[in-house]
């Protein structure tokens, strides 16, 4: 298991120099937007990212709500606490980039940046109910705030498609214009950003395992113990 996790994190550093010397220096500059469009290959692999957690915290929840499986339900917490930062990154390279580009920091009539601020306070929400909530429903209910949440994630992505407001249309896929050349690096970003999720998903998965392990072992005390 360590040396799993000692080989991915190696993987990880490499893959991240990598996408970084890529990012700053290997792409082509862009002609209308120059140096600043470099925060694409930051941006967009970070949404994509959370995206993806985002999605294993839906099914992990699905499975949580129907089995009760407590491993399901470690992973949910997990996946919305790593989302939640790849999320965070999206939040602030936004306006960084849109600053220079369209001369305001964020366009509040917007739809993908509305719908992304949405799906970012749904996750933070999640994380003060996990947090701070005492109920023995607190599982249950979280579970239902994530399926919730993730609800939003497909109006997030498909929002450009839809509707046509201060966000640039779509530059990959069917229409889109993007060079080769930077399709290759967003591509080495983006996995860096995976293994980086992996990894600190794996890293907190034993420690949140142990904890569950030891407040079960404590409430089974609780109730053994007798009156004095």
């Amino acid at each position: 298991m360590k040396r799993g996790m000692s080989i991915l994190a190696v993987v990880t550093a490499l893959l991240l120099s990598v996408a970084l010397y890529q990012a700053l220096i290997g792409a082509p500059t862009e002609q209308t937007m120059g140096n600043v469009q470099r925060i694409f290959y930051y941006h967009v692999p970070s949404a994509w990212t959370a995206f993806l957690l985002f999605l294993i915290n839906f099914v992990a929840s699905v499975v949580f709500l129907v089995r009760r499986n407590t491993k399901a339900d470690i992973v949910a917490l997990i996946t919305a606490e790593v989302g939640v930062v790849f999320c965070t990154v999206v939040i602030v390279t936004g306006p960084i980039w849109a600053r220079p580009v369209w001369g305001i920091w964020w366009a509040p009539g917007d739809i993908r940046l509305t719908t992304t601020l949405v799906l970012w306070l749904i996750y933070i929400s999640y994380l003060v109910l996990r947090r701070f909530s005492t109920s023995s429903q607190t599982a249950v209910i979280a579970a239902v705030v994530a399926i919730f949440g993730a609800l939003d994630v497909p109006l997030v992505y498909f929002s450009i498609w839809f509707f046509r407001t201060q966000h640039p249309s779509p530059v990959i896929g069917a229409g889109g214009s993007l060079d080769p050349r930077m399709w290759h690096v967003l591509l080495i970003n983006w996995a860096a950003f995976l293994c980086l999720a992996w990894l600190v998903c794996w890293t907190r998965y034993r420690p949140e395992v142990a904890k569950r392990e030891v407040d079960e072992a404590q409430a089974l005390d609780s109730l053994l113990e007798k009156p004095r």
